[in-house]
């Protein structure tokens, strides 16, 4: 579904980029989010906070945080992972809503050393995300990176966190769980084995190909060439235009992909189906607690003639009240379905047994 590559670059600038993989469009815009703003969990409001560096974050449907960066220039990428097991959080138990989960670390921290150490230490859980009608249930894992160079994946097997914590972990795919992928990564020519690199479409291959090209990187000399090579590197490991393959969501076309440098503050956006790529300076916005919310249109205006392209940091505007509710509306409406997807699990039984399944879902 998703490749996400770090790489230092030979300036002491550090670029991350990333592709995002869907069956379908997720109605991408950009928000611009201030210091400031007061959140909860999303599951019980027994963890809330008011954030403490303001961000840019690309959403789905205006409701979710999928990737992003904070002033800090700390940034954070969800991703598709098949092999996700979140266990049944107890009520005790410090938990985020997936629909928050993203947004709490860019709210809250400036390097991934902190982020992983409140990881480890609240044994956060993460409660998951509930289609009632039985066709996409999110199984995300998290990748979060530092104007430092430091990286770190989260996954949940078991119902526990797996922290992956190291600078040299510089590239995410989607299956298997990332310590397999680094196994298998390892058998490629160039990353320690033999076997020649692979060009399929699976997640995988796309780890190798992503880990081959970002070690046999020319070292750039400018801001635009390591962006530039980081597109590259990206667009690579990205999954081409074709008829879906049945029951494997992490094998979807890719749809969009930014590459932002956490050192100078340039978040870049490209789609694939509206290819003006568009970029944000940080130093251009304000994320003073007590200023807007701010929406980049990008579904609306991202046109391949007469729309937005090039530096749109002055493009931002207030989406309204109505716009701010339906945001907030939505969100609470997932959180409200996964909350009782228990009772949605007995009632898809009962239409099985009364052969309603087709109907059901």
């Amino acid at each position: 579904m998703c490749t996400r590559v770090l790489w230092p670059d030979a300036n002491g600038a550090v670029i991350v980029g990333r592709n995002m993989d869907f069956h379908m469009d997720l109605l991408t815009n950009l928000w611009k989010m201030p210091r400031g703003i007061q959140r909860a969990d999303g599951v019980n409001g027994k963890l809330s906070w008011k954030s403490k560096y303001g961000s840019v974050i690309a959403t789905a449907f205006d409701l979710i945080a999928t990737d992003g960066m904070n002033e800090a220039g700390f940034a954070g990428h969800i991703l598709w992972l098949a092999e996700s097991d979140y266990g049944k959080p107890d009520e005790s138990d410090v938990q985020l809503s997936q629909s928050v989960w993203l947004q709490y670390y860019l709210d809250n921290f400036a390097t991934v050393a902190e982020a992983v150490e409140w990881t480890n230490s609240t044994d956060v859980r993460v409660s998951q995300l509930f289609d009632p009608t039985g066709h996409l249930v999110p199984t995300l894992h998290l990748a979060l990176n530092d104007a430092t160079g430091d990286s770190a994946i989260i996954e949940y097997v078991g119902g526990k966190a797996q922290v992956y914590h190291s600078r040299d972990y510089k590239v995410m795919t989607n299956s298997p769980t990332y310590d397999k992928q680094l196994e298998l990564a390892k058998e490629i020519t160039g990353l320690g084995g033999d076997k020649p690199l692979p060009g399929s479409t699976l997640a995988s291959d796309r780890f190798a190909r992503a880990s081959y090209y970002v070690e046999h990187q020319v070292q750039p000399k400018t801001q635009l060439q390591a962006m530039a090579a980081m597109f590259s590197i990206i667009r690579n490991a990205a999954q081409p235009f074709r008829t879906p393959e049945p029951g494997k969501p992490d094998a979807s076309q890719t749809i969009w992909q930014v590459v932002a440098d956490l050192t100078n503050k340039r978040y870049a956006f490209e789609s694939t189906t509206r290819p003006n790529i568009v970029w944000v300076d940080f130093e251009k916005l304000s994320f003073a607690e007590g200023t807007e919310e701010l929406k980049l249109d990008l579904v609306g205006k991202l046109a391949l003639e007469g729309g937005l392209s090039g530096d749109v940091s002055h493009k931002f505007h207030n989406p309204g009240e109505l716009g701010l509710e339906f945001s907030r509306v939505g969100r609470e409406a997932l959180e409200f379905v996964a909350k009782k997807q228990d009772e949605f699990e007995e009632m898809a039984k009962v239409f099985k047994k009364l052969g309603l399944g087709k109907a059901a879902s």
